[in-house]
């Protein structure tokens, strides 16, 4: 009955809903920001793979077929990362860095430092013919589930590559399985799947072109409990000054 916070260790909550089992007048906390540096370089680590078709070299591998693949430079392709929060964000910063040109996707067009244009998810799609790599690391909810769907999916340009260390179900797997295995995408690494973890037999695990990552791009195990306490203990220290916390939770957005 005296219970006032209740801090998470996960940024994407999406599991724990609905939130009716949250006591009344309980502040419910992520660790949002725990996650930034390592799924940022894993993030511009699977764009440069994408470039340089590792995904397609790896089913060459599989098949014992020796067969030349040349890469591309990532300076002045297009970007586009749904999502821009602690993920999306540190994605961005190393597309810059890249020379990307770079397009964020968010619930409102509001400027982003790291963007060189942002849209809103309502008009996310107008930016997917021009888009080379699409990176989706937004939360899942009831507006995001399956926001890449078949259309949209087919939308994206010959040859485009996928990134998604968001939630897998923010995108048609099936439809993203058949536009790999037939060619219209040149590749995917995924880090998120519907289920995990993902049952022997499942096509996903001979999809062509396609980097498996199960469920590791955002975790650091040296970091992650020191990085989070220190959130923690930031929200605490902002909870005893009667300010707002950094990392509440907002259970009807759902992030």
């Amino acid at each position: 009955p005296r219970l006032k916070l209740l801090f998470v260790t996960n940024a994407g909550l999406d599991r724990l809903a609905p939130y009716d089992w949250l006591p009344p007048g309980v502040a419910l906390m992520n660790n949002r920001g725990t996650h930034a540096g390592k799924a940022g370089e894993f993030g511009i680590m699977a764009v440069l793979m994408l470039a340089n078709q590792v995904p397609a070299m790896v089913t060459h591998q599989r098949a014992a077929r020796w067969q030349k693949l040349w890469g591309a430079v990532l300076a002045n392709r297009g970007i586009t990362i749904v999502g821009l929060g602690t993920l999306g964000d540190a994605v961005a910063a190393h597309a810059r860095h890249f020379g990307l040109q770079v397009t964020g996707v968010r619930t409102t067009a509001a400027p982003h430092p790291h963007c060189d244009r942002v849209v809103a998810t309502a008009d996310l799609d107008g930016v997917l013919p021009g888009t080379d790599f699409l990176v989706l690391a937004c939360p899942l909810t009831e507006k995001t589930r399956n926001l890449m769907d078949r259309r949209r999916l087919t939308r994206m340009p010959q040859g485009a590559g996928i990134v998604n260390i968001g939630r897998g179900e923010l995108a048609d797997q099936d439809a993203l399985c058949d536009l790999l295995d037939n060619g219209h995408l040149s590749g995917a690494v995924l880090d998120v799947f519907t289920p995990e973890p993902i049952p022997a037999g499942h096509r996903l695990w001979t999809t062509r072109n396609l980097v498996i990552s199960p469920h590791t791009s955002a975790d650091d195990p040296a970091t992650y409990n020191p990085r989070s306490l220190d959130i923690f203990l930031l929200n605490l220290k902002a909870y005893q000054a009667g300010q707002p916390l950094p990392n509440l939770f907002d259970t009807v957005r759902g992030y």
